[in-house]
């Protein structure tokens, strides 16, 4: 995983919330800096005063089965990366990534100052993120999620991601997250699927917003700057309310 800091970590004693933010497929933990100008766009917004300041962590979730598959990172297509959500990453995420974070970094370990986001496969991740660890993570937000992404047939598989409906109906009235956030491109081609996901949650009043970006599934015209506008909303509000 890459951790960024803000400017004053080592010269402060303040405690900071913590967004993880998930790559797509064909990615893996430098994909949001070397194409979502996530630097520039974070430093930006603090220095204008404009998003709370906070520990950006930007792991690997790909599956990798082997200490072979995975040496040196070895690069995974998309249709192979799609292929192998298989929920075993995901389970071990609170306990690998989380609960490393808050032992080293000087962090709020709270519900109230966490969020997931993550583009395509990444936002699909991030969904069920919220909806398995709904007292772990506050804000969830999903871009051009990949509904529904494909995997192994395994019992991993089945214990992280079946029964989405149910575990979104707990989530939203035992945890109700301050803030739920969907995005999609105008042409992207995962809008159609976020549109059903976004009606269903509104159907049944779950809190949340939906934004529609101009471009496809890509990087400039939409998941930088839908990282921009999350940025913005997130550890402000510690309210479980979010507009639709």
């Amino acid at each position: 995983m890459i951790v960024y800091l803000p400017k004053d970590y080592y010269s402060s004693t303040e405690r900071y919330p913590v967004f993880y933010l998930l790559h797509g497929a064909r990615g893996y933990e430098t994909a949001w800096i070397r194409f979502g100008e996530v630097y520039h766009t974070t430093d930006s917004l603090w220095r204008e005063g404009l998003a709370k300041k906070c520990i950006v962590v930007m792991p690997n979730v790909n599956q990798y089965d082997d200490d072979q598959d995975y040496n040196n990172a070895r690069f995974k297509d998309a249709y192979e990366s799609i292929l192998e959500v298989d929920g075993m990453v995901e389970s071990a995420f609170v306990h690998d990534v989380v609960a490393y974070v808050d032992s080293v970094y000087r962090t709020v370990p709270d519900r109230a100052h966490r969020a997931v986001a993550g583009l395509s496969i990444g936002g699909y991740q991030s969904i069920f993120f919220g909806a398995n660890f709904p007292q772990v993570f506050g804000y969830i937000g999903a871009m051009s999620p990949y509904m529904w992404g494909w995997g192994k047939p395994c019992y991993t598989r089945r214990h992280f991601y079946w029964w989405l409906y149910p575990k979104l109906k707990k989530q939203f009235r035992d945890y109700p997250p301050y803030g739920y956030y969907l995005y999609a491109s105008q042409r992207d081609m995962m809008r159609p699927s976020t549109v059903l996901l976004h009606k269903r949650m509104r159907k049944k009043g779950y809190p949340h917003t939906y934004e529609l970006y101009p471009g496809s599934h890509d990087w400039p015209q939409g998941w930088s700057q839908e990282y921009k506008d999350m940025l913005q909303k997130v550890f402000k509000n510690e309210n479980p309310l979010c507009n639709q």
